[in-house]
């Protein structure tokens, strides 16, 4: 459906053929690109990393970020923890592309770069797709300390329902929007995605998220 593309749109990676874009009222091609950049934090759908230390990683999201900003980064991406395990900590080498983490801490990694930024705009492609429930909501959890847009692409419904709006979408149509409870009763496509996760009994939010 251009889930990426759609993102992709908003910090002007592509522009727009028709139609257009606003960001507090405003029409994207009148911000400066370095400034409407630097608002945004963007976690694409292959988390991207580099050969260097873990702590220069998540600086790469902010070059110029203390050792408590990228401390506080990482404890609200859920990856402290990790990090404090490994030989050299925060100064421990990672291979290219970050080949000596799994999946989940990648992605992890790589939402700690994007938050160390301290966006407006908070834009996770997919990237909480290798988490656990238990992981992903203490994320999310901890995405609402920061004052900020978050705009969420998942397949996953128990991201959906953390969301105060969600936007269904089918060969690259929006089909219906709504919260969860919202969709669960008006869209069959989304009752349906739903059941094939959940199993034919519908959960509460509260149930699934605990």
């Amino acid at each position: 459906s251009g889930k990426s593309s759609l993102f992709q749109l908003i910090p002007r990676l592509y522009e727009t053929n028709n139609g257009s874009i606003f960001i507090d009222d405003q029409e994207i091609g009148k911000y400066k690109l370095e400034h409407l950049r630097k608002q945004i934090g963007l976690v694409p759908q292959e988390a991207m990393l580099f050969s260097g230390s873990v702590q220069s990683n998540i600086m790469w999201g902010k070059e110029d970020a203390t050792m408590d900003e990228v401390i506080l980064a990482a404890k609200n991406a859920q990856i402290h923890e990790t990090i404090m395990s490994l030989p050299q900590q925060y100064d421990s080498i990672l291979g290219q592309k970050g080949i000596n983490l799994s999946g989940g801490q990648k992605q992890r990694l790589s939402i700690a770069r994007a938050l160390v930024r301290n966006p407006k705009i908070l834009l996770l492609d997919d990237s909480t797709s290798a988490l656990d429930l238990k992981t992903e909501a203490n994320l999310l959890q901890a995405i609402k300390k920061y004052h900020c847009t978050t705009l969420i692409i998942t397949q996953k419904i128990s991201t959906a329902m953390q969301a105060d709006k969600t936007l269904l979408l089918e060969d690259g149509m929006i089909i219906a929007e709504g919260t969860h409870e919202e969709l669960m009763k008006t869209t069959k496509l989304y009752r349906k995605i739903t059941e094939s996760q959940f199993g034919k009994e519908m959960f509460t939010h509260d149930q699934t998220v605990n």
